[in-house]
């Protein structure tokens, strides 16, 4: 495996972030192959646990590996969503020290032809993170309406030529139904008029789908909220994104969190009736020159913190 299956990304300013108690219950929301959550169980003691979530099978398997190992920590095949109800389940929700949220798709999915998430390499045309249920890419982009797929190619692609495309798509799949992924992206090329230099037609749109068919978007906002019924006052919430849509709903969210409720101007009210409930921690950080130079996938990274109040 080449040395960009084994990158975690912002590994060490994610975990400096994280851990504030070596005794502490955390959440790490994606597993993937396990650096973020062996550097968290490198920094615990004896009392301390993590529990890891993850969408994919193979995240599974190896993180199985670990949970054999270690009697600190445990692992879930769910998406983070689910992190409300685990913790829940578990009688933690409230004792939370924290939890670190590695958003977007791991480099091992990435370089799998056969998962189907890549434009440049030819595989089936799935694209899901947790290929034991859902509908995969193949479905999507075979029954959509047309109007659905320029709706996604737009909002989640941020795709200029969205309709161009979900026309031909649905023109393509008249004739021959959608089953790989060089099929999607030479129909997604030929319809896009104004390729963009050094980044290749299909880009966006394959972005677009995989974030539909995963439900990318309401698993985080879902997550989002979820952690503030499940962190203790103090506990810290890390989340790394790695394009503008996600970082988009996470300061959004930060930020509305931290200034509390709003009221008419001028009207007298207390700190507590303002309901703050986080406080941001810094500034955003991106990946150094150092990391970028190991692993170029870092390059669009932003990782945001708080803490809860």
């Amino acid at each position: 495996m080449s040395q960009a299956e084994h990158f975690s990304v912002l590994l060490r300013e994610s975990v400096d972030a994280l851990v504030q108690d070596d005794a502490g219950f955390y959440i790490d929301g994606t597993f993937g192959r396990g650096g973020h959550s062996r550097a968290i169980l490198q920094r615990l003691n004896e009392n301390g646990r993590l529990l890891a979530f993850d969408k994919d099978p193979l995240a599974i398997a190896a993180g199985r590996e670990l949970e054999a190992a270690d009697r600190r920590f445990a692992i879930v095949h769910e998406s983070f969503s689910a992190l409300a109800g685990e913790a829940e389940g578990r009688g933690v929700a409230g004792r939370v020290a924290g939890i670190l949220l590695d958003l977007g798709v791991s480099s091992p999915q990435l370089d799998q032809a056969e998962r189907g998430f890549s434009f440049l390499h030819d595989g089936p045309l799935d694209m899901r993170m947790d290929t034991s249920r859902g509908m995969s890419a193949a479905d999507w982009v075979n029954t959509a309406a047309e109007e659905e797929i320029a709706r996604v190619l737009f909002e989640y692609g941020e795709e200029r030529f969205s309709r161009r495309m979900a026309r031909a798509i649905v023109a393509q799949r008249r004739q021959t139904p959608f089953t790989r992924t060089r099929q999607l992206a030479e129909v997604v090329a030929a319809a896009n008029p104004k390729w963009e230099r050094d980044k290749n037609p299909a880009t966006r749109a394959f972005q677009a789908i995989r974030i539909a068919v995963n439900n990318e978007l309401g698993d985080l906002a879902d997550a989002l909220s979820a952690a503030m019924t499940v962190l203790q006052p103090g506990g810290r919430l890390v989340v790394i994104s790695f394009h503008s849509l996600e970082d988009r709903i996470v300061k959004r969210f930060f930020k509305q969190e931290a200034r509390g409720q709003i009221f008419p101007k001028g009207l007298p009210v207390t700190q507590d009736q303002m309901q703050h409930r986080l406080r941001l921690i810094g500034k955003t950080i991106k990946a150094s020159e150092e990391e970028l130079q190991l692993n170029i996938r870092s390059r669009s990274a932003i990782m945001r913190v708080a803490e809860k109040l």
